[in-house]
């Protein structure tokens, strides 16, 4: 994951976007989508994107911006999401949205999210929500120092929704959905996988999250759902690991159920843990590596992104 480095997102795109450019393919699937900014620029390559992340939160906004081919939000339909937004009731209906935010914060997300239900459509829904996504990052964003120079939440739900680009239609059905990685992967056919692999870690899903883990949290409705996730997840590519070998493991035991994918980019963020030679045996033990890419961002954080195909 990209989250914790400190270079702009916009320069491993630029990256990813660059190898990409040199395979063949008329379709991708993404086990780890992340960030739909990806799959959403490939979609206009008239490539069809099969999106999936194990997140909840990464799924529904994949829905908005990769699955979605024409679907806006309308004015009325805003005004239905941020109708007294502000207006506290007796109690929060998510207790969990005080770990993150003050109380007349909480009772913003709060009600928006009861607000999205009423949406018409399950899209309208998912864009909506990546919205309110958007605005829980904006207030995140801030400390005690820098609060005083925050906007009204819903000034920045209708910017951020005023701003959004323009839904894309490349003619094809783009699902996203929300599978572990293994068993999404063993189900899809497509050209070309592009697998970012999650950095390895010993930590619970929620921990491991660290300040993302909100998302998870507002869109469930609550806090009490992180053990069936460390369910769904575990021995897979992803879950908490101990050792280089018990990673390297669980990544060759993804890469053999993508056999029947022709062509791999698999991208890897290389820190000192994991290094790039150990993908790389790891991979040729299924299929020959064809072209190794670099990007050296070492000066900034100390890290060099990788992406190896195969």
């Amino acid at each position: 994951m990209l989250g914790h480095t400190k270079v702009s997102a916009k320069s491993w795109l630029a990256f990813d976007l660059n190898v990409l450019r040199r395979l063949s393919f008329n379709s991708v699937v993404l086990p780890f989508t992340g960030q739909p900014a990806l799959g959403a620029y490939v979609k206009r390559w008239n490539a069809r994107v099969m999106a999936n992340d194990p997140m909840q939160a990464s799924c529904i906004c994949a829905m908005a911006e990769i699955a979605n081919n024409g679907q806006k939000l309308s004015d009325e339909q805003v005004n239905v999401v941020l109708e007294d937004a502000y207006v506290p009731g007796y109690r929060l209906q998510n207790p969990a949205l005080a770990t993150w935010f003050n109380e007349t914060d909480s009772w913003w997300f709060d009600n928006v999210r009861r607000n999205i239900d009423r949406l018409p459509s399950q899209m309208s829904q998912a864009i909506a929500s990546a919205l309110a996504i958007g605005v829980g990052d904006y207030v995140l964003s801030f400390n005690e120092e820098t609060r005083e120079l925050r906007q009204p939440l819903s000034n920045i739900f209708r910017r951020l929704w005023s701003v959004l680009p323009e839904p894309f239609d490349n003619g094809q059905t783009n699902p996203s959905t929300n599978r572990n990685a293994d068993d999404m992967i063993a189900e899809t056919r497509a050209d070309l996988m592009f697998l970012r692999l999650p950095a390895a870690h010993a930590q619970t899903a929620r921990t491991y999250l660290a300040r993302n883990a909100w998302r998870e949290e507002w869109l469930r409705g609550g806090s009490d759902f992180w053990e069936d996730v460390e369910i769904s997840t575990a021995g897979k590519l992803g879950a908490a690991t101990e050792t280089k070998s018990q990673y390297l493991h669980l990544l060759e035991e993804t890469l053999r159920r993508a056999s029947h994918i022709q062509t791999w980019a698999i991208a890897h963020v290389e820190t000192g843990f994991i290094q790039t030679q150990d993908i790389i045996e790891t991979i040729g033990r299924i299929r020959s590596v064809d072209t190794v890419y670099t990007k050296d961002f070492s000066e900034l954080t100390g890290t060099k992104a990788v992406i190896i195909t195969a």
